[in-house]
């Protein structure tokens, strides 16, 4: 039997996967951009981030694939903005926690992404929710090379 949450959470996850936040690329050169596809199930996600000042300014994506990748690429797009460069990787490293089924000490502050944990208890879809975040994170350890 699915929980009142579980339920919410597949609500949610079909919320964002149809409506997706930050959705179309602004194609300009201030802004990083990186792209990732997982071949064995065909999503393919691409992300432009600006930085201004060592913050997220601004998250653009843009992709195809299943419900969970893209409700996965547009919370991300959504949660990483305004933080710092370092916020943004903690956030990172605790939802590749989560959607492991591992304990977090703040599990608030992932928002919409806890809609995602689930995954947990099917180990090939975790590539499908961490897609869009592995290719946030590339393009935030890159930039934070360039920072420092």
């Amino acid at each position: 039997m699915t929980s009142k949450v579980e339920s919410l959470y597949q609500v949610l996850i079909m919320e964002h996967a149809k409506n997706p936040q930050n959705k179309g690329l602004a194609h300009d050169p201030k802004y990083c951009s990186y792209h990732l596809n997982n071949p064995s199930c065909g999503d393919e996600v691409t992300f432009e981030i600006f930085i201004e000042n060592g913050v997220v300014k601004d998250v653009k994506q843009d992709g195809h694939g299943c419900a969970i990748s893209m409700a996965s690429a547009s919370i991300v797009s959504d949660m990483l903005q305004g933080l710092n460069i370092e916020e943004a990787l903690d956030k990172i490293k605790d939802f590749y926690e989560i959607v492991q089924g591992k304990e977090v000490k703040d599990e608030e502050k992932l928002g919409d992404a806890l809609a995602l944990r689930g995954v947990s208890q099917f180990p090939m879809r975790i590539k499908c929710a961490t897609l869009a975040w592995k290719v946030c994170e590339k393009i935030l350890k890159d930039l934070q090379k360039v920072e420092k």
